[in-house]
């Protein structure tokens, strides 16, 4: 027996009429007749909202980041009012909705079932793909990837190289309804012309001289999901031709004959280079670049968000020293503002290799400091422009190394960097208060270990040699922070 499809009918109060029967024989029905819309189950397919009024009720758009691409039906009574073009935008705003007049007939199937629990990135989401969404540039690419994510609509991303377009598609993805689909990646620009057609669309068994048996190609093992392709400004016009045909026609031809195969694929394209340029240049067909241009996603170049910088070192300290089996460490926070001030050409791969260069070479220290990264200001200018404390032989911070077990995955500590003390001084001639001093000393040393570990007090304890609990009392006889909020913070 087939298993119907699962509606959910927010009433919002209003008698049903006994639709709900009505629908019964198309759709698993459910209602909730309270007063404010409820959650919906998870396992639900549509959710039909009464439209009692103008404008969404408050409590949706909380709900939106919990049932996320669910197809919504907005259902209207058949003697209300038209709704104004305002109060449908705000309504549209919300996610995939769709208008209609309630009545016996019952809602057809057909929008697209929702993609999970959530297709907006969390931060863990977000981190686990190297993504931070801090900066406006990055949060209207988010925004238009997870727009992108409810529909089958062909993408192209656009942007520099380095600057994480393989990683917004494969975010693209995860984000989408066939994200336990096959993911297939294809760089054009690394396969050579006369293999590239191939490659992408597959060959019947005795096609060419070393066709010994039949292959599907990249667009038939990404049936069902996506297909990333990324330089797509190299391909040569006769593959561009065959790429044009799968776009409109959604089947593939091998090479070597045989009927066309249907594939049922979402087609996200790549270019670190003008498109549009090498349309007028002639070497890149001009209807294949309409066909790809559906939504449009610009990468932004990391110089251009500067702000998410120390987020993604962060990002990148963590998982290069999982990667090589080394303590985690912690940046300093002179390092920050170092990082933030540089060009950085290669964008977000730069940066990555930088600290997994820095992390290598830095040995036990459980701390990276500005001398680590040195070679990136020998490389992207001079040492006196980039480096100016390390120019001038000021000495850096040197801290003992320690073993640390716990890492805080983001920077979040609300503690600011705090430059080093210095604590050599001379007894003035009327005397100091021995306590006093001891105490502005301690208070330095912790707000340093705090800033060092970015609030982790696990850490911060550690490089001080103190148990967590003695931190902690420290904290509240320091007035830096109330004990019960400590205990909760590591809890």
């Amino acid at each position: 027996m087939t298993q119907l499809l699962r509606l959910h009918w927010s009433t919002l109060g209003d008698d049903t009429g006994g639709l709900e029967h009505r629908w019964a024989a198309l759709w698993d029905v459910t209602v909730d007749r309270g007063a404010s819309p409820a959650l919906p189950p998870r396992d639900v397919d549509l959710w039909v909202i009464s439209a009692r009024g103008a404008w969404p009720p408050p409590e949706m758009n909380r709900m939106m980041a919990e049932v996320a691409a669910l197809p919504i039906l907005l259902g209207l009574q058949p003697n209300a009012p038209p709704m104004d073009a305002k109060a449908l935008s705000e309504w549209g705003s919300l996610g995939s909705v769709r208008w209609g007049v309630l009545g016996p007939e019952p809602p057809m199937p057909g929008l697209r079932p929702r993609s999970g629990n959530t297709t907006q990135l969390s931060a863990t989401q977000a981190l686990s793909f190297g993504l931070i969404g801090t900066s406006p540039a990055m949060q209207g690419v988010l925004a238009r990837a997870r727009s992108a994510a409810a529909t089958r609509a062909t993408v192209l991303l656009l942007g520099e190289s380095g600057t994480g377009k393989e990683v917004i598609a494969r975010a693209i993805h995860r984000m989408s309804a066939d994200a336990g689909e096959p993911f297939v990646a294809v760089h054009c620009g690394a396969i050579p012309e006369n293999l590239l057609e191939s490659e992408l669309f597959g060959f019947n068994k005795g096609a060419f001289t070393d066709a010994r048996k039949d292959t599907p190609g990249k667009f038939r093992e990404a049936h069902g999901g996506t297909i990333f392709l990324d330089e797509v400004g190299t391909m040569p016009l006769g593959a561009q031709v065959r790429l044009l045909r799968v776009l409109q026609e959604r089947e593939v031809q091998p090479l070597g004959g045989g009927a066309p195969v249907k594939v049922d694929v979402r087609v996200v394209t790549a270019s670190n280079v003008d498109l549009w340029q090498k349309v007028q240049d002639g070497s890149f067909r001009e209807d294949l670049f309409y066909r790809l241009e559906v939504v449009p996603i610009t990468m932004p170049p990391l110089r251009t968000r500067r702000e998410e910088v120390p987020f993604l070192a962060q990002h990148f300290l963590n998982r290069k020293a999982r990667e090589h089996g080394l303590y985690p460490k912690a940046l300093h926070p002179s390092v920050d503002p170092l990082l933030m001030s540089l060009p950085w050409p290669g964008n977000v791969r730069q940066l990555e290799n930088a600290i997994e260069r820095a992390i290598v070479l830095s040995g036990t220290r459980p701390v990276l400091t500005r001398e680590d990264f040195a070679f990136l200001a020998e490389r992207m200018g001079s040492p006196t422009e980039r480096l100016p404390e390390l120019a001038a032989g000021a000495p850096t911070p040197d801290f003992t190394p320690l073993p640390i077990h716990a890492f805080a995955p983001m920077p979040t500590s609300a503690f600011s960097p705090t430059a080093p003390a210095a604590f050599g001084m001379d007894l003035p001639a009327e005397g100091m208060d021995l306590n006093q001093v001891v105490s502005d000393m301690e208070k330095t040393l912790m707000l340093q270990s705090l800033a060092i570990t970015r609030g982790n007090k696990k850490r911060a304890a550690d490089l001080l040699g103190l148990k967590r609990t003695t931190f902690l009392e420290k904290m509240k006889r320091l007035d830096l922070e109330d004990a019960d909020s400590a205990e909760a913070a590591e809890a």
